[in-house]
């Protein structure tokens, strides 16, 4: 059996996009559940819009999102001499011919055809000059570029694609295209083709947006003798206007490095991108590796175009909700040891890393992140929600201050009061910090509520979160004392 052999092939101008990302995704897929290869290939021949800034911002995406490749990275540009062979090569077997027709010639005939209703594509004037013609013409010095000759007969270009099933278009409808500049370059369309031969790909996975483009294709691999690859069009994805995704139109929303930024764990963002436009066949949404691997088939990438349910200016859901659940599912299951390492990252950042979190404390960090993990969506929320765990410069959330504290203006009392009996505690377990709560609540006639929905609000900053006696162990015995007795500025800067 041949080893299959696919490629990605972004080209340099910019981030790496999420489009671009769940293309990589399919085709290392394909690749891991066939035991074959990946090639990532720069396709850098845009001179004008490469940078070395996107080929870096393209690597360190795909390293980051765990999509390695077995060659590669290949450029581009440094083959060029092949594309160009290439196109002498579909010169000299007839294959293809030198076009003098200007731009304002083929403008005016383009003009004139619209006008009368008649066929807009290139007439092939120059498509039976005599071997003096050119020679003449190239004498004069007149530009030229190089068009394929397509075949004039019967019939259609065809290909089963593995998505989409057959396609066929009539040899009629496809005009004689350009497949090399008047300054000698060879285009998109040939040295993609070039390079999938030199680099024996046998399955092209790619958007639907790229199809245009098979049929020529085709009839290229066939003038140049090479074996023909395996097709699979992928569905676009589209915003909730029924506009693709794109930089242009989105922004910074369509890029995976916005995603690393906002804390999102890499595979969870696969598991997401995989989603739109593949399915299972089952309700299973949330696969690991190995099990999406497993379950992974051409067959199953979906006909018809996903949305992206992205609404700009949500207060709430800054990116699509379903990725969210589901970056938020793996931070509720996965190894506390590895979210514990991610964790590190993002503490180190915000300045809140105590290097007895790997150390002595390693127990502690772990067991606190396992607690107060549940409620959150990103790596993010370690250092924004949960931020009171690892230091003591935190915000108090307008809503809970305005519910549990200032509504009752006591606790400047009772709080303080509460504090001074933690602190004689001989032993600080759960047990005895609910007993001497409730137990002050009794003496003071109020809820218990009351108590507990404040000591949240004045230790953590937030509404709601894990079990408050939980909490109070989780912060131990001094940090609770102290944050409770020094609440009188809490009503000083809020008094009205």
């Amino acid at each position: 059996m041949t080893e299959v052999r696919v490629r990605f092939p972004p080209s340099p101008t910019g981030y790496l996009h999420i489009g671009g990302a769940r293309t990589a995704l399919l085709n290392w897929l394909y690749a891991r559940k066939t035991g074959g290869k990946l090639i990532l290939r720069i396709e850098d021949t845009d001179a004008e819009r490469s940078t070395q800034e996107s080929i870096e911002g393209i690597l360190d995406g795909l390293n980051w999102l765990g999509l390695d490749w077995d060659e590669g990275p290949y450029f581009q540009t440094e083959f060029a001499d092949e594309h160009v062979a290439a196109a002498n090569r579909l010169l000299e077997s007839g294959h293809a011919y030198k076009c003098f027709c200007t731009k304002e010639e083929l403008d005016a005939k383009r003009e004139a055809a619209l006008a009368a209703k008649k066929d807009v594509r290139y007439d092939g004037t120059c498509r039976n000059l005599s071997p003096e013609e050119v020679a003449e013409k190239e004498a004069a010095g007149i530009p030229y570029v190089v068009r394929f000759k397509v075949p004039q007969k019967e019939g259609t270009v065809a290909y089963e694609d593995k998505v989409l099933g057959r396609i066929e278009r009539a040899y009629s409808d496809i005009e004689d295209f350009v497949i090399v500049r008047s300054n000698g370059r060879p285009l998109y369309l040939l040295c993609n083709v070039v390079d999938d031969i030199r680099d024996r790909i046998t399955h092209v996975i790619r958007g639907q947006d790229h199809m245009t483009n098979t049929t020529r294709q085709i009839l290229l691999y066939e003038a140049l003798g090479a074996p023909i690859p395996v097709f699979a069009h992928m569905p676009l994805t589209l915003d909730l206007q029924k506009r693709k995704i794109s930089k242009r139109s989105h922004g910074e929303i369509v890029a995976v490095q916005f995603y690393r930024d906002k804390g999102f764990i890499p595979w969870a963002l696969c598991n997401f991108l995989v989603l739109l436009g593949w399915n299972p066949g089952t309700d299973q949404e949330i696969f690991s590796r190995e099990e999406l691997i497993e379950a992974f088939t051409l067959e199953r990438i979906s006909k018809v175009n996903s949305v992206f349910n992205y609404r700009k200016g949500d207060p709430k859901f800054f990116t699509d909700p379903k990725a969210i659940s589901i970056n938020a599912h793996y931070l509720r299951t996965m190894d506390i040891e590895e979210l514990g390492a991610m964790v590190k990252k993002e503490l180190e950042e915000a300045g809140l890393w105590d290097e007895a979190y790997d150390n002595d404390k390693k127990q502690w960090y772990l067991e606190t992140l396992d607690l107060i993990r549940d409620r959150f969506h990103t790596l993010k929320d370690f250092c924004t929600m949960g931020r009171a765990y690892f230091g003591d410069d935190y915000e108090i959330e307008a809503k809970p201050l305005k519910k549990n504290i200032l509504k009752h203006p006591d606790l400047k009392k009772w709080l303080p009061m509460l504090a001074e009996r933690f602190a004689q505690l001989p032993e600080w377990t759960k047990e005895e910090t609910e007993r001497v709560t409730r137990a002050l609540a009794g003496e003071l006639d109020i809820k218990p509520g009351i108590l507990i929905n404040g000591m949240r609000t004045v230790l953590t900053g937030q509404l709601a979160g894990p079990g408050m006696f939980d909490i109070l162990i989780a912060l131990g015995q001094d940090r609770v004392v102290q944050r409770l007795q020094n609440i009188d500025h809490l009503y000083e800067e809020n008094a009205s």
